[in-house]
């Protein structure tokens, strides 16, 4: 059995903050337990839907963690690091280990495309057209093909980013155009709550969604990126490629400073990225 395996990195740090962040004691031994605990969750997720196990990438959120936390994660085998502040990925990409991919999970301003061209190796929140041309703009420009997820608004939560689900036909449609980008699949994130359950038609219907696009305007749309620390087994079950767990990996997360890439503080918790 294998899991792809993915990393996220801190919010709006600056540098020394990040190596101080990052020198907590025995972190090792606890990420290494919580990430086996994780996996035989997500073991057990996969045999009650009957899929397989490999089909799920796990993209640990190290975001407020510093570059040694990560580097105790790439030794326990992830290679795939998210991230969700460009200003935090530049910070910290340098300090970290230089085999490790990085994928975006966060907002994504359009000024900010050719940063997000040069670091990331995948987006999972692209949520309009016009951020996807941008996004195709800076690729051609850095000379390469971008695989990216469309974010869908699936509870319809003004709070929210992301695409309407009538609004996604229209981005899908002409998207083949783009030579620079790749739309692979979607992403959503449902409201918090309490309970892990409730969270789980919001990912069926993103699931339904995907197989009527999918049929409809003939891409594979292979990924579904849903599910955090909360809500991840309910999300497998229900289709899940990549689920992106934080605080159940590396603890519970230092305060984060201000940082200029930031959404309002009503709308991030409204977006329960703080649950990631």
């Amino acid at each position: 059995m294998s899991i792809r395996f993915s990393v996220a990195s801190p919010d709006g740090t600056a540098v020394r903050r990040l190596i101080r962040l990052g020198s907590k004691k025995g972190s090792m031994n606890g990420i290494s337990e919580r990430l086996d605990g994780i996996r035989k969750r997500v073991e057990a997720a996969c045999a009650r839907a009957g899929r397989d196990a490999a089909e799920v990438s796990l993209l640990a959120v190290a975001k407020t963690f510093g570059p040694d936390e990560v580097r105790e994660a790439a030794d326990c085998g992830l290679t795939v690091i998210g991230e969700s502040r460009i200003q935090e990925a530049r910070q910290k990409i340098p300090l970290c280990p230089g085999h490790l991919q990085w994928h975006m999970v966060g907002h994504v301003q359009r000024n900010k495309v050719r940063d997000v061209a040069q670091l990331f190796s995948m987006v999972h929140s692209v949520d309009s057209w016009k951020l996807l041309e941008a996004v195709n703009g800076a690729c051609q420009d850095a000379g390469r093909v971008m695989p990216v997820c469309l974010e869908v608004n699936v509870s319809g939560e003004r709070s929210k980013f992301g695409l309407a689900p009538e609004e996604v036909p229209a981005v899908l449609e002409p998207c083949g155009s783009l030579a620079n980008v790749e739309v692979v699949g979607l992403m959503t994130i449902p409201p918090f709550t309490e309970d892990p359950e409730d969270a789980r038609p919001f990912f069926r219907r993103l699931r339904g969604l995907r197989d009527e696009w999918r049929d409809r305007h003939g891409l594979p749309l292979r990924e579904l990126s849903m599910g955090m620390s909360h809500d991840f087994e309910a999300a497998v079950e229900e289709g899940a490629t990549w689920i992106r767990v934080g605080t159940l990996l590396f603890g519970e997360r230092p305060r984060k400073p201000k940082d200029p890439d930031d959404v309002p503080p009503e709308d991030e918790a409204a977006r329960g990225q703080e649950t990631i």
